[in-house]
């Protein structure tokens, strides 16, 4: 059997990176095409194998100024000459799910999201923008996503939140498997911190405004990793008690969550492997009560009260800062009752050996030919 992987771009190893290199991991032999591919910002897993370029690569400026491109994303991954494969797997947030197929192929789309640029998302990237030519751009591009989703044979999403979206804007059904969490990086630890974590890009959409906000008033140890756009007024609006880590190594990571008293998640998010990494470090996490985390967080009720389940965080349910001063303070009157071994067990569930058995039982379930006759190597 022969495989194409088709991925959007490769220029670092974020939550579709992880999920490509299962995917490679699963079929060795397998060819990767992608838009773009800066060498060595991806895992050996998938540096490994052979990967094809579009014309993109080779545009001026593209190594950084990649995303000025997208009007021509849908032309460039349109051209790859996929005859010949007999299994299309496609890993896609933006147009690698717009291949086109041989007509004897098997086309899977992994969809982490419905392209945002054209949808839910379009205020937030182009909203402040001037060009009188962005909203006739947008419309051509959400009638090629529309269209191209017609080539595909089977959409699995990533949570139950993008299979509705991609009801709503495909008019397709999607089964859904969870992205996977490399579980086996993070422990419990044996000391326990005073601070409140964040673990997030610092981006508009991810409402770190809302958790500084919210800690300015508390006045509890926050510490927030990570870096982006946002970050210079972020650090303006904060107090002292909200220290700002910048980018920090994986393992300076995973020592932050299993000390943290919880996670704070104030985005909502199509799936979040965020909350799971800390849950496997055996931390409760705070989440907004939409999205994805609703899959994948058990939280009491609002009263503060457990039953069924062990609970693993607890939400909030306004995109307010008083809601999320009040999930802050009802989860410090019940913090004791929260069982790190039960938080860490529930976050096994998404393994990444797990997802894979899972993805190689879904093709296999699906072929159209010999398909089922080859069993992908883990």
């Amino acid at each position: 059997m022969k495989v194409a992987i088709i991925h959007d771009w490769l220029t670092g190893m974020r939550g579709g990176e992880k999920v490509l290199e299962a995917f490679c991991e699963l079929f060795p032999q397998a060819h990767v095409y992608t838009l773009l591919h800066l060498p060595r910002t991806v895992s050996p897993s998938i540096e490994a194998l052979p990967i094809h370029t579009s014309f993109i690569q080779n545009l001026p400026f593209s190594k950084k100024g990649y995303r000025r491109y997208l009007p021509l994303f849908p032309m460039a991954i349109e051209r790859f000459d996929l005859k010949g494969y007999d299994l299309i797997l496609s890993c896609s947030h933006c147009v690698a799910k717009g291949i086109v197929p041989p007509p004897d192929a098997l086309h899977i789309s992994y969809l982490l999201t419905p392209m945002r640029y054209a949808w839910d998302m379009y205020g937030e990237y182009f909203g402040a923008r001037k060009s009188r030519l962005i909203p006739f751009f947008i419309h051509y591009l959400r009638m090629w996503d529309v269209t191209s989703s017609q080539r595909v044979d089977h959409f699995l999403g990533i949570s139950k939140h993008v299979g509705a979206r991609i009801r709503k804007y495909y008019r397709r059904e999607a089964d859904v498997i969870h992205p996977p969490v490399d579980t086996q990086r993070f422990k419990p630890g044996a000391r326990r911190g005073d601070f409140f974590l964040i673990v997030s890009s610092l981006a508009p959409y991810k409402a770190v405004d809302l958790a500084v906000e919210a800690f300015n008033r508390l006045g509890y140890p926050l510490r927030i990793i990570g870096s982006g756009p946002e970050e210079r007024r972020l650090r303006a609006m904060a107090r002292s008690n909200v220290a700002f880590l910048g980018w920090q190594r994986d393992e300076v990571v995973a020592e932050a969550y299993s000390r943290c008293r919880a996670l704070v998640f104030p985005g909502e998010e199509d799936f979040g492997i965020v909350p799971l990494e800390a849950m496997a470090s055996g931390r409760p996490v705070i989440a907004y009560g939409r999205g994805g985390a609703l899959e994948t967080v058990v939280s009491p009720d609002r009263k503060g009260e457990f039953q069924g389940e062990s609970p693993t965080g607890l939400f909030f349910h306004e995109r307010q800062v008083d809601s999320l001063i009040e999930a802050v303070e009802l989860y410090i009157k019940i913090e004791k009752d929260f069982d790190p071994a039960a938080i860490r067990n529930h976050s096994l569930r998404w393994d990444r050996e797990i997802f894979k058995e899972k993805i190689r039982d879904y093709i296999s379930g699906k072929s159209v030919h010999d398909v089922k006759e080859a069993r992908p190597v883990f």
